[in-house]
């Protein structure tokens, strides 16, 4: 049985939220899209979050506590005008999430990524963390963006040399006291193709 709290009630209260999702950007790359996060994508946001074991999120994390996560994640689009894409395939399976995120703790926008086991090492984070960045740089004009990763997240630092970020420093985690490292990636090159 679905929890009452992910169960959409139809009515003028989701019809307005459904107005405001329709005005968020929404991106298309070649593989993927970027997409406003809608309520049936908590689920996916919970099933990376709570079997954080390795720590990489900042986990371990409860259900109540991810979901709790996902909807101050994506208010971030009210309150900063940037948050949270959801990000599916071509067939509108999600794949994962790429953010433009700013918590406390946080010296600045953070690009961030996390990804379903299935889609990881298939270049989808990729794909829409580029896609992402060129956004907030370009289009919302943030001057710079940083990324914050676990020092054990090899994963993840192989994907921000990717997208041409480089080891800034590091910093303890505002949540947990845990020292992550930053990522600093340089404005979009002019030359990289827009999705």
């Amino acid at each position: 049985m679905t929890a009452p709290h992910l169960v959409p009630i139809p009515g003028p209260a989701a019809d307005f939220a459904a107005l405001l999702s329709a005005r968020l950007p929404r991106i298309e790359t070649a593989r993927t899209i970027l997409r406003p996060p809608v309520l049936a994508d908590a689920p996916a946001w919970i099933a990376i979050m709570v079997p954080d074991a390795a720590g990489h999120l900042g986990g371990p994390h409860t259900a109540a506590g991810a979901f709790t996560e996902f909807a101050a994640t994506v208010g971030l689009w009210l309150l900063r005008g940037h948050g949270l894409w959801t990000v599916t395939d071509r067939e509108d399976r999600v794949l994962g999430f790429v953010l433009i995120g700013f918590e406390p703790g946080d010296q600045a926008p953070e690009l961030g990524w996390l990804f379903l086991p299935e889609a990881r090492g298939r270049g989808y984070a990729a794909e829409a963390a580029a896609a992402a960045r060129a956004h907030a740089l370009d289009t919302a004009g943030l001057p710079e963006l940083v990324s914050y990763i676990d020092p054990a997240n090899t994963r993840s630092q192989r994907l921000a040399q990717r997208l041409g970020a480089r080891r800034a420093g590091r910093i303890a985690d505002a949540q947990t006291g845990a020292w992550v490292e930053i990522w600093r990636h340089a404005p979009a090159p002019q030359s990289e193709t827009r999705p």
